[in-house]
């Protein structure tokens, strides 16, 4: 155990990660020596930031809480606090169930663990963070909260109504990030296209993405977890009028089936569906699509399922991730329908889908292959250097496996010529 060490681990998503990175910050103003997900935890308090989305977020969350609930019965830690997504679900029961936690905290009173541990720090600004990332990117997470309640997802439930952080202070965010090295904005928030309709009334992520494209030294902008409905269509013409705001949007569409997207609550139909991505791709020319499905949510048999694998088929998505659906405690869906679809159906249904789209990846890959890209490098592996196009983001996406044909150095960008594809990596090599 070594003293005066915080480790902090981060289970879930890149929003969570943000959250972990500013209380790391205020450790590390305290004078500790602060971790972040390291590979030999040894520090004497160690906080756990969980995730409660979906079931087996949970089951992960639950067992590292119980590992390190081991560690400190055997004394190779001194403290355990528990904070994020889970424990503002289902505090109580996690109390009660789990005392050997020294404290439990929510999704925002996390800061006041150091006020519990009786530390002091400087003071700071709120979102002054101790970046985890390599120093070339960054998560820049513009708002909590959702107000969409689709039938499925417990997020509302957990982070409440959504709340858009002010321009300004995300400017100001912007450039203290840049000022660090950062040179990739990766936007992130829980519903994009709502940015803004809480503090000024009106959609404004077209605004704020054009304040961020105009701060010196940001050379890339990814955005995030767009919502369908309502989307902000006068976000294309910033992405297509700045070279720094990347063809890529990440806008998660669920389903196609209008029976389903009536049970899921989305609001939105088939044929406004269709109109969106058509939209999007002939507004923005070479737009890269990221987009999550599910299967097996209530209402869709085999007809619908068909319905779904025909739109993947047609839709040709450059990014596609899937996930079966899992009954979430107190959700509409719980409350209203059975789940009754078999497990092994789902997971079939999944496999399948996946399947469909490695093939599509593997050709859009391929079409790449002669081209030239401006590639970001990322890190030295043992044979390549590996590093990312526009069109891809950091941990989800694909990667561009760079041949060692010349020294490079991570957090630089270079023009690689694509030679080889694979269905979800890229391989090239850097051009003069």
């Amino acid at each position: 155990m070594k003293k005066n060490r915080i480790d902090v681990i981060t289970l879930g998503c890149s929003k969570n990660l943000v959250d972990s990175e500013r209380l790391l910050k205020r450790f590390e103003d305290c004078g500790y020596e602060v971790a972040h997900d390291s590979d030999h935890v040894c520090g004497e308090v160690v906080v756990i930031n969980t995730c409660g989305f979906i079931g087996d977020a949970k089951e992960e969350s639950i067992n590292t809480i119980l590992e390190y609930v081991e560690a400190k019965r055997e004394r190779r830690i001194k403290h355990l606090f528990v904070m994020g997504c889970l424990s503002e679900r289902y505090f109580a029961d996690l109390k009660m169930e789990i005392p050997e936690v020294d404290k439990f905290y929510g999704k925002f009173n996390w800061n006041e663990l150091i006020d519990d541990l009786k530390l002091t720090y400087p003071p700071t600004k709120p979102f002054e963070r101790h970046l985890t990332t390599p120093r070339h990117y960054a998560y820049l997470k513009i708002s909590e909260g959702c107000n969409r309640f689709c039938a499925f997802c417990a997020i509302p439930l957990i982070t409440g109504r959504h709340t858009s952080v002010p321009m300004e202070q995300l400017e100001e965010e912007a450039r203290m990030l840049v000022s660090k090295g950062v040179k990739e904005l990766n936007v992130i928030a829980q519903d994009l296209s709502s940015y803004g309709t809480d503090i000024y009334g009106r959609m404004a992520l077209p605004e704020l993405v054009e304040r961020l494209a105009a701060i010196e030294g940001v050379e890339w902008i990814r955005l995030h977890y767009a919502y369908p409905t309502q989307f902000p269509y006068e976000i294309l013409p910033v992405m297509a009028r700045h070279s720094n705001v990347c063809s890529y949007l990440d806008i998660a569409l669920q389903h196609i089936s209008d029976k389903v997207l009536a049970n899921m609550r989305r609001h939105i139909t088939k044929e406004q569906t269709l109109e969106l991505l058509a939209r999007l791709r002939r507004e923005v020319p070479g737009i890269h699509i990221r987009t999550t499905l599910m299967v097996g949510f209530p209402g869709e048999g085999e007809a619908e399922f068909e319905e779904l694998k025909d739109f993947v088929r047609t839709a040709r998505f450059d990014r596609m991730g899937a996930f079966a659906y899992c009954e979430e405690d107190d959700t509409y869906a719980a409350k209203n329908y059975a789940d009754d679809t078999p497990q092994d159906v789902k997971e079939a249904r999944l496999a399948e889908i996946m399947e469909i789209q490695e093939q599509i990846a593997l050709e859009l890959n391929e079409a790449k292959v002669g081209s030239t890209l401006r590639v970001i490098v990322d890190r030295e592996d043992s044979d390549y250097y590996v590093g990312r196009t526009e069109y891809d983001s950091p941990e989800v996406d694909p990667e561009v496996l760079v041949e060692k044909t010349t020294k490079l150095t991570p957090g630089e960008f270079y023009n690689v010529r694509i030679t080889g594809a694979m269905p979800f990596e890229l391989i090239g090599t850097v051009t003069e």
